[in-house]
């Protein structure tokens, strides 16, 4: 019997509303005298900030609130609140993309791919949060790092100490990175195939249920490794170019 946890997130709908307000306030009142055609961009990290590490925090805890959870375990109460949580930041940040950038298929299609996930595991399978709340976790473990670095990122052909924040934030961040979308999720990912494969789950989580978390998830992790490596590659030429000027 599942245990009444004392912390259940607001619905859906509700959810879904604070990260538009976030947003709006965002571009409208903490961006605002940004560059329009970065607002857009700080607007959504800023809704990204406000998702990443609370829904490692809610996850974290739904899954050590639960003592018989597992890879084909009912998902309790707390654990579809989290993933209505998750579905409410992605649809945001999906209107944010369709309005702004539709034109960014692979923003988009990650999103509707993601959502896939969530929606699957809280809706049609209702099994299976410790898989998918275990890979939010390590998918936005790094969250608040990489959203401070990507406004500081913008700016920082404008602001001095933007450019200060970008170089002093971007070894540690590139290397926390690494480590948990070229290791430990790798791992995850491994773990998961095995259970699945083994026929663990079958009669529980349908088939195709677990394929597709699989297949999208390995996708995800590949494309974060090509970003990861394009961007210790840029630095290394950067700090290469700078160690050639100083000993001209």
């Amino acid at each position: 019997m599942e245990t009444q946890s004392p912390i259940i997130l607001p619905p859906l709908p509700i959810l879904f509303s604070f990260f538009f307000t976030v947003y709006l306030i965002a571009y409208f009142i903490v961006f605002r005298t940004w560059s329009p055609k970065i607002r857009p961009e700080a607007s959504s990290c800023l809704i990204s900030l406000a998702h990443g590490t609370p829904a490692v925090f809610f996850s974290s805890y739904a899954l050590l609130s639960d003592p018989s959870t597992g890879f084909a375990a009912a998902n309790t109460r707390l654990q579809n609140s989290v993933l209505e949580f998750s579905v409410a930041y992605f649809l945001m940040d999906l209107l944010h993309y369709l309005i702004f950038f539709p034109g960014d298929v692979l923003f988009i299609g990650h999103h509707l791919a993601t959502l896939f996930v969530f929606l699957t595991c809280r809706y049609v399978a209702s099994r299976g949060a410790l898989a998918v709340l275990g890979l939010l976790i390590l998918a936005e473990v790094t969250s608040l790092c990489q959203n401070v670095w990507t406004l500081a990122n913008a700016r920082r052909r404008e602001v001095e100490f933007a450019a200060k924040v970008y170089d002093f934030l971007s070894p540690p961040f590139y290397v926390l990175y690494s480590i948990v979308r070229g290791f430990v999720g790798p791992y995850f990912v491994y773990r998961m195939t095995a259970f699945y494969a083994s026929g663990a789950a079958e009669g529980l989580i349908p088939r195709w249920v677990w394929l597709s978390w699989i297949v999208v998830v390995v996708a995800a992790i590949s494309v974060s490794i090509m970003w990861i490596s394009n961007l210790w590659v840029e630095l290394f030429r950067d700090r290469s170019g700078k160690l050639e000027k100083k000993t001209r």
